[in-house]
């Protein structure tokens, strides 16, 4: 089994949905990414230049999740999936975020995508 980094829970307030009444107030998503990268060369330099700085990535992401506009969820999804994977060292990732409470009787809705290098162009 391939390397892996998680960011695990990132809660963010953005405009998410088609609906009028989501486009007028920020709601929450929560993101979870799991990052498929070879470790080895990190873990034996213990040198960040070695590694993938996934504080950098979520800085990103949080940037462009609080800013965005986004009418569909896969969208976002695939927007925070090519973040990751300006990284050269990220092979591929795998993006879920969901919308808590946007379904009655649910805890939450959402999507999961997986992408990798070859999928995303100009990255």
């Amino acid at each position: 089994m391939p390397d892996q980094i998680h960011i695990s829970d990132l809660l963010l307030r953005t405009i998410i949905g088609i609906n009028d009444e989501e486009r007028e107030k920020k709601q929450d998503v929560l993101i979870n990414i799991n990052m498929l990268v070879d470790l080895k060369t990190a873990g034996r330099s213990d040198d960040i230049n070695d590694a993938v700085n996934y504080r950098t990535i979520t800085k990103e992401i949080i940037e462009l999740v609080e800013n965005s506009h986004f009418q569909l969820v896969e969208k976002m999804a695939d927007e925070v999936a090519r973040i990751c994977l300006r990284d050269h060292k990220v092979q591929s990732v795998q993006v879920q975020i969901e919308k808590p409470g946007a379904l009655r009787f649910a805890r939450s809705v959402g999507v999961t995508v997986v992408r990798t290098r070859e999928d995303v162009s100009g990255v």
